[in-house]
C-alpha cells in the first residue's frame, strides 16, 4: 500500500471518528435534564383538580426517562391561588401553572373564554374547538402577550349551580343575592341583580355559614361533597349555566415553552392532551355516587326556573355585545367559538341528545 493511501484512509477514519464523538452533545443537547416548578391554583385537598397536574408531571418524567422533572406545588406552597398562578408564570417565576384561565378575567375578559362563559360550549365542543377549530392557537395568540403558552389541562363538565341557603324560584329572588362566583359569569349576573363575590376554596364555607355570602358555586357534586357545603346551604341548585364545561389549561412561560427541545414540546403536548381527557373522565365516573351521597345527606335538589334562565341568557347576549364592541382579542375569539357553537348544537340534537333522552326516559322508568 502507497503511503498515499494509508495516509488517505487514517484521515477518514479520524474523520468518522470526530463525527461519533461529537454526536454524543448532540443527543444530550435535544434531551437535557430540566427540572421545572408548576403551581397548581388547587389545594391538594381537591384531588382531581389537583391530581391532574401530578398526573402531567408523571407522564412527562416517564417518557423522558426521568430527565425532565415538574415539580408541583398546591395553592399557597409558593403562589397563592385565583389569578395568581397565571401571573407568576408570565413574570417567570415559576416555570408552568395549572389554573382555570377564567380566574384572571378581570385583567382581559378574553381569559375567560379559555375557561368556560355563560351559555357556551359544553365539554365535547370545547375539545373539537380548541383542537381542531383553531381555539388552542387562537388563544396563545392572546397568550403570548402575557409571556405565556397555554395547552387544555382538564374539564369539570357541566357544573352544578351551587348551594343556596334559601329558595330561589324566580327572577326577584336572585336581586341582591350575595354570590360567590368565578369568572365572566359575575359580570352577568350582576345584570339581573346578583351581587357577585370573589372568593377563594378555602374560605367559602365559613363565609356560608356566617351568612357573609348568601350561595356558592364552585365544580360538581364530587368536589363539593369534600368541602361541606351541604351543611350550611341546603338547596343544590342546577345547572351551572355559566360553566357548561369549565376546561383548565397548563400555562408554560412563554419564553421557556419556545427553549424547550422538540422532542419535549412534543411530550408536553402529549401529556396535557392525555391529562385533558383524564379529568373529565375521572369526574365522569365520580360524580354518579357523589349526588346519591349528598341527597343521603340532606341535599335538596332544584333546577333554576326558566324564567331566570332565559333572563340570564339574555345579559349574556348583551354582555358579550359589549365586549366585543370595545375588546379586539375578546371579539377575535369569542367569534370563533360561537361560529362553532351554533353548528354544534345542530348536530347534537340530532344525536347524542336524541339519543340521551331516550335513555334517561328509561332510567326514569327503573329500566336500565
Amino acid at each position: 500500500m502507497r503511503r498515499r493511501d494509508v495516509i488517505t484512509g487514517l484521515g477518514a477514519g479520524l474523520a468518522a471518528g470526530a463525527a461519533t464523538t461529537l454526536a454524543r452533545p448532540a443527543i444530550a443537547q435535544s434531551a437535557p435534564e430540566l427540572n421545572w416548578r408548576l403551581t397548581s391554583a388547587f389545594p391538594k385537598s381537591l384531588d382531581t383538580l389537583y391530581g391532574t397536574a401530578e398526573l402531567f408531571a408523571k407522564y412527562v418524567r416517564e417518557a423522558t426517562d426521568n430527565k425532565f422533572r415538574i415539580q408541583v406545588l398546591a395553592a399557597g406552597e409558593i403562589v397563592p391561588g385565583g389569578p395568581a398562578p397565571l401571573d407568576a408564570v408570565s413574570a417567570e417565576t415559576v416555570e408552568m401553572a395549572h389554573t382555570a384561565v377564567y380566574y384572571s378575567w378581570g385583567k382581559d375578559p378574553t381569559y375567560a373564554l379559555a375557561t368556560a362563559i355563560p351559555f357556551g360550549l359544553n365539554a365535547r365542543m370545547q375539545n373539537a374547538w380548541m383542537y381542531y377549530g383553531g381555539g388552542i392557537d387562537l388563544l396563545n395568540e392572546f397568550f403570548a402577550k402575557s409571556n405565556l403558552y397555554g395547552l387544555p389541562g382538564g374539564n369539570t363538565g357541566a357544573q352544578m349551580g351551587g348551594w343556596f341557603r334559601k329558595e330561589i324560584n324566580s327572577l326577584q329572588d336572585m336581586r341582591g343575592l350575595k354570590f360567590r362566583i368565578a369568572g365572566l359569569a359575575g359580570a352577568v349576573l350582576q345584570k339581573v341583580g346578583v351581587v357577585p363575590q370573589q372568593i377563594s376554596a378555602g374560605d367559602i364555607y365559613a363565609a356560608l355559614e356566617k351568612g357573609t355570602i348568601d350561595a356558592t358555586e364552585f365544580v360538581g357534586p364530587y368536589d363539593d361533597l369534600r368541602l361541606g357545603f351541604v351543611k350550611v346551604a341546603p338547596y343544590y341548585y342546577y345547572p351551572a349555566y355559566w360553566e357548561g364545561g369549565a376546561m383548565l389549561h397548563f400555562l408554560i412561560g412563554k419564553n421557556r415553552w419556545d427553549e424547550l427541545p422538540d422532542s419535549y414540546k412534543g411530550v408536553v403536548r402529549a401529556a396535557a392532551q392525555a391529562a385533558n381527557v383524564d379529568m373529565l373522565a375521572r369526574y365522569d365516573w365520580l360524580n354518579p355516587t357523589a349526588i346519591r351521597e349528598l341527597v343521603g345527606q340532606g341535599a335538596q335538589l332544584r333546577p333554576f326556573s326558566q324564567e331566570i334562565m332565559a333572563a340570564s341568557f339574555d345579559a349574556a347576549k348583551e354582555t358579550y355585545a359589549e365586549l366585543s364592541a370595545s375588546n379586539a382579542d375578546f371579539k377575535k375569539v369569542f367569534d370563533s367559538m360561537m361560529a362553532y357553537r351554533e353548528g354544534a348544537y345542530l348536530w347534537a340534537q340530532i344525536s347524542e341528545y336524541t339519543y340521551d333522552t331516550f335513555m334517561m326516559v328509561q332510567q326514569r322508568g327503573a329500566k336500565l
